[in-house]
Formats: C-alpha cells, sequence, structure tokens
C-alpha cells in the first residue's frame, strides 16, 4: 500500500518536472533584449534570400544603429522595391538606405 502511495507522489512530482525542461528552454531562447546590428545583418541576409522576387543575389548588406544599407545590383526596380520593403518592417530596422542599382 505504501509502495503505490510513493509511485503517486513520484508521478506528481515528475509532472512538473517535465513540463519545465520542456517549456523552460523554449522560453529562454526569445530574447527580449534589443537587436545588435549584426543580429539584424544576420537576418536581413536571411530574409532576402528566402524570397522568391529578390533571391539576395548580388546584395550587400551593412547595418549601423539599426540602419540598413543595401548595396549592389538587382535585375530589375520591382526587386529594388521589394528589397527595401522586405527590410523596412523587420524588428530592430530602423531605416533603410537603398543604394541597389539595376543592371541592364
Amino acid at each position: 500500500m505504501k509502495l503505490d502511495s510513493e509511485k503517486k507522489i513520484m508521478r506528481w512530482l515528475t509532472l512538473p518536472l517535465a513540463l519545465s525542461l520542456t517549456l523552460f528552454p523554449a522560453l529562454a531562447s526569445k530574447d527580449k533584449g534589443p537587436l545588435t546590428d549584426d543580429r539584424i545583418h544576420d537576418q536581413v541576409l536571411m530574409k532576402l534570400a528566402s524570397d522568391q522576387d529578390v533571391r539576395g543575389g548580388g546584395i550587400d548588406v551593412d547595418v549601423h544603429n539599426g540602419v540598413v544599407t543595401l548595396k549592389g545590383k538587382v535585375e530589375n526596380e520591382k526587386r529594388k522595391e521589394r528589397a527595401e520593403k522586405l527590410v523596412k518592417h523587420m524588428k530592430g530596422v530602423t531605416g533603410v538606405e537603398n543604394q541597389l542599382v539595376i543592371s541592364k
């Protein structure tokens, strides 16, 4: 009888431990601090590379105090405008200087 009640207690103690091990890493990975220029730079590169219209090719990215500068060559005005639009609304970005040139 005593052994069954000990098992029940252990189950109730194990449940919160299992939940905390599952939830805490997920919560800890959400950085609530300000984004650094390096992190913004990396996120901009990933965003541009993953967009079907822009495809990230030929675009250099510089970030200073949250202001993103886009440099390089793109094929048309649509890609130039799309790149700026994608970056402008990203978290941590305070401005965009679009210096992209249309190549012919």
